[in-house]
């Protein structure tokens, strides 16, 4: 296992770890395959099912011979995360007009209630063999609330760096329930991001953002599980959110890997969606530039999305090369009616994660994919993680509520509520 810069391509040998490169660019992680037997590995991963109570009980370490396989298990921090549902929706189908099966990989069902954890497991652990007990990260919400489960789990300490604007409030409460130091601080995601890339070795403090390689490695099992539970035959295409850009950068480098050690046949399509509102990459694919411009105020009602200065935008823009992949933007409005409809087909999801139900309803509309093509959305957090935005949506005065359910008043007479039921 060695880490190999996006930008210059310097190599490093992993016990010399760094989060960036001395040019700075970010690291990806690279496992020596060579002795890998694909046949076996897939039986390996088969008989992990049944595995209780273990390690490999859970949808990442299931797949730890392609994530982290020189990690002595005395380090693993685990909570059996991943095993998250697939689910085909017809409901979701029709909504988006597709002719073709559409599925929902729902990563809101991990412990935290988010695909954080997916990575999380990952980057805590390295941080565990290590030697670090503080970890720290800057977030709008997810990554800080897996963060401090994690480090709880791990015996050690968290400290989370919050912007004081655009967040949820719901997040923040869970990663203080965990036992989190949270800081707000007045400024975005980015300047977070900024602090610690200066002082965090000063401190102390182990980084579990994006530009942790080691949280890449962890989320990329997302895409194994996938294509485990379809037999190793993944959809057409595969519709991830982005914000920090960590998902498609792990999810791409996890269908590479699938396709070059002979898991699958055919990579499928990725197709990004942002926030119109916080959607510097997609502009910067759009307009046919090389290089990012920040958006410096950004500002979406999901605010998972809401990030101006993506951290892992070169390793996206190489997953997109990769699978010959698209992006898209949406409204709120187009955001927070799709999650209606994801809700109300039972498996729910917060706004962030809507957002690829949206897209793919508006890229199919836009004939950029095709209405007889397969898809897969990844579903990236829980309903619950923003209350907020279902009372505005159902019970406010919201001019964005397309399909709010409303609650109705009625009197308890045979007469009123058979009146409504029929």
């Amino acid at each position: 296992m060695k880490l190999v810069c996006v930008d210059c391509s310097k190599e490093v040998p992993a016990h010399l770890f760094d989060y960036q490169c001395t040019c700075g660019g970010l690291f990806d992680i690279i496992h020596d395959t060579s002795t890998i037997d694909t046949e076996q590995l897939k039986r390996v991963f088969h008989e992990r099912l049944s595995e209780r109570m273990t390690p490999y009980a859970s949808g990442v370490w299931r797949y730890k011979e392609l994530i982290f396989p020189e990690l002595p298990e005395e380090y693993i921090t685990t909570k059996y995360e991943g095993n998250t549902g697939l689910y085909a929706s017809a409901l979701i189908q029709s909504y988006v007009g597709s002719n073709s099966k559409v599925w929902l990989k729902a990563q809101s069902e991990n412990p935290s209630g988010s695909f954080k954890d997916n990575g999380m497991t990952v980057a805590v652990s390295h941080g565990r063999s290590l030697g670090y007990q503080r970890f720290t990260c800057t977030s709008t919400g997810n990554t800080s609330s897996s963060l401090a489960m994690y480090a709880a789990l791990a015996h050690g300490e968290s400290y989370v760096f919050v912007p004081n604007k655009n967040i949820s409030l719901n997040k923040v409460m869970q990663t203080l329930a965990y036992g989190a130091k949270v800081i707000s601080f007045d400024g975005t995601y980015d300047d977070g991001i900024r602090f610690y890339e200066q002082y965090s070795k000063e401190l102390g403090l182990y980084i579990c953002n994006s530009i942790n390689p080691f949280r890449i490695e962890g989320q990329k099992s997302i895409v194994y599980e996938i294509a485990q539970y379809l037999n190793w035959n993944l959809p057409d295409w595969v519709v991830i959110p982005g914000g920090a850009l960590s998902n498609v950068t792990a999810l791409g480098k996890g269908l590479q890997d699938l396709k070059n050690l002979g898991f699958i046949e055919k990579v499928p399509r990725v197709a990004l969606v942002q926030a119109e509102g916080a959607s510097p990459f997609h502009r910067m694919v759009a307009g046919g530039y090389t290089e990012l411009t920040p958006e410096p105020n950004p500002y979406t009602r999901a605010s998972a999305l809401n990030i101006g200065n993506p951290p892992s935008w070169k390793k996206a823009l190489r997953t997109l090369e990769e699978t010959n992949g698209v992006t898209c933007s949406v409204t709120d409005q187009e955001i927070l009616d799709a999650k209606a409809w994801v809700d109300k087909s039972g498996i729910g999801c917060e706004p962030a994660s809507a957002a690829t139900v949206a897209g793919l309803r508006k890229l199919i509309a836009g004939q950029v994919i095709d209405k007889d093509e397969t898809a897969v959305c990844i579903l990236t957090g829980n309903m619950l993680k923003d209350t907020d935005a279902l009372q505005e949506y159902h019970l406010g005065e919201s001019a964005q509520a397309s399909y709010p359910n409303k609650i109705v008043s009625a009197q308890l007479t045979l007469k009123e509520i058979g009146a409504m039921l029929s």
